[in-house]
């Protein structure tokens, strides 16, 4: 028995499973395992409120990027409506404008048609008098005629002006 080479294997066995109780190994072993089972603990614990805390934030930033897109359609609307006012007013002043020079052409049309008008009237009315000077003078000779043609010519030159 003491021989054998298993019976030695046995106590060095038995030997080596008393001196790691006494040596409390299995505790420890189990205090280490505990420990690092309550570490694990702890990780999953904080990755599981970390992730709580991500989907908070992913919650709030969604909430303010609708917020955000919500606004920005507004200030679209807003600046649209503004340039269309903006396109209105130019086109009223533009047509406001358009009307003044109209105006403005069509009376300086008129001034020049009515400054023809007069100049066509002063011209008939030279010409009239031309006429009537040459047809007096040839029926009226003398002083007479003379008198009677300046007298003519002053009651034309008072009615034309």
């Amino acid at each position: 028995m003491f021989h054998e080479p298993e019976f030695w294997v046995a106590i060095s066995f038995f030997v080596f499973v008393g001196l790691l109780l006494y040596l409390k190994v299995p505790g420890m072993v189990t205090k280490a395992l505990d420990e690092r089972a309550e570490a694990i603990r702890k990780e999953i614990e904080e990755a599981a409120r970390m992730r709580e805390e991500a989907q908070r934030l992913l919650a709030r930033y969604d909430a303010k990027r609708k917020e955000a897109e919500k606004e920005a359609e507004e200030i679209l609307a807003v600046a649209k409506q503004e340039a269309e006012a903006v396109v209105a007013e130019a086109r009223h002043k533009f047509e406001e404008m358009i009307a003044r020079k109209k105006a403005s052409a069509e009376e300086k049309i008129a001034q020049v048609a009515q400054a023809a008008a007069q100049e066509v009237r002063g011209r008939a009315a030279e010409l009239s008098v031309s006429v009537a000077e040459d047809l007096l003078a040839a029926r009226i000779k003398g002083a007479k005629a003379t008198k009677l043609i300046d007298e003519s010519l002053q009651a034309v030159k008072e009615k034309l002006h």
